[in-house]
């Protein structure tokens, strides 16, 4: 599930972060700059969403205790995500068809705060404050859990995070040097707001996400972890002021797949803290021995095609 997430929050999330640079784009060349972010999201942003699917059914069949809950507590961020991946798909295909400024302020809107529900629901997950009551229902409402300080950092963070990759990656795409600067611009920014939105989430890190906090800093790979993800965004940064926007968008990818990586490291042994292990929410063995069968079957019919869905499209 943990490398469906990753492969989620750098593939779709950048499509995602296109939409917010859709609502954003100004001056004179923002119609060109709407029109490489559309060409640049076309071939693939169906095809992404394959990686959530993928861990709703991971989580669906070899967790559904944990699938429950969060389900559950988390009905409303799950469901306004849902409302908003559907809403940009539609707006998107609409607007080629007529209507284009009206779809396109809906495409552009509909991105811009899908991934605040999904960072609010993942930090809801780790705050603590998802448990339920003997009836099974929330103990602190549909609400409250997600809609607290840390849960919408951790949103604006996520939405920094996918505008930032965005960034880099149109700065890649664009053959025109105008367009180009712009995105080299618009990833700079967005890489200092991405530092500040973590460290205000870090700031505002509750009580009951201590163990997420102390796994976080004082395990063993957390440093090694932290210095390879500064690393990476330093770097990063020197490549887009060097202009080697390719190097840019690798240490980009590998910034974003520390950082998931690291939160789900973190998160362990649970998978919705205080009550839910991993062990503890796990499904029985010889159900989990199938999900693995079908996992690995399902590999290899999966990543060859993104493979050469990619190779195709972009090649064209």
């Amino acid at each position: 599930m943990l490398v469906s997430l990753i492969a989620y929050c750098v593939l779709a999330g950048a499509d995602f972060g296109g939409g917010v640079w859709d609502l954003l784009a100004t001056g004179p060349r923002a119609e060109r700059q709407r029109r490489l972010a559309d060409d640049a999201i076309a071939p693939v942003w169906e095809a992404n969403h394959v990686w959530l699917i993928l861990i709703v059914v991971l989580l669906f069949t070899g967790f559904p205790r944990a699938f429950a809950a969060a389900s559950i507590g988390l009905h409303v961020p799950l469901t306004l995500m849902l409302l908003g991946i559907v809403l940009r798909g539609s707006a998107w295909a609409f607007r080629r068809y007529g209507g284009r400024a009206r779809w396109g302020r809906i495409f552009a809107v509909a991105s811009a705060t899908t991934p605040i529900f999904l960072g609010s629901a993942l930090g809801a997950i780790t705050s603590g404050a998802l448990r339920a009551g003997p009836d099974g229902a929330p103990e602190l409402g549909f609400f409250r859990p997600w809609l607290a300080p840390f849960p919408l950092a951790v949103g604006a963070f996520a939405l920094a995070l996918f505008a930032y990759l965005a960034a880099v990656y149109l700065a890649v795409e664009a053959a025109d040097p105008e367009l180009r600067d712009d995105f080299r611009a618009r990833a700079i920014v967005s890489a200092v707001v991405v530092g500040a939105c973590a460290l205000a989430a870090g700031l505002l890190t509750p009580p009951g996400a201590g163990h997420f906090r102390e796994t976080l800093l004082r395990s063993p790979w957390s440093w090694p972890l932290q210095l390879a993800t500064g690393a990476a965004a330093v770097g990063a940064l020197w490549a887009l002021f060097t202009r080697r926007f390719r190097t840019a968008r690798a240490l980009a990818v590998v910034q974003v797949a520390l950082i998931v990586g690291g939160w789900g490291a973190a998160q362990r042994p649970y998978l919705i803290a205080p009550d839910l292990t991993l062990q503890g929410a796990a499904a029985p063995e010889p159900t989990l021995r199938l999900l693995l069968l079908a996992l690995a079957i399902g590999s290899v019919v999966l990543f060859p095609s993104l493979w050469w869905l990619f190779r195709v499209f972009k090649r064209a």
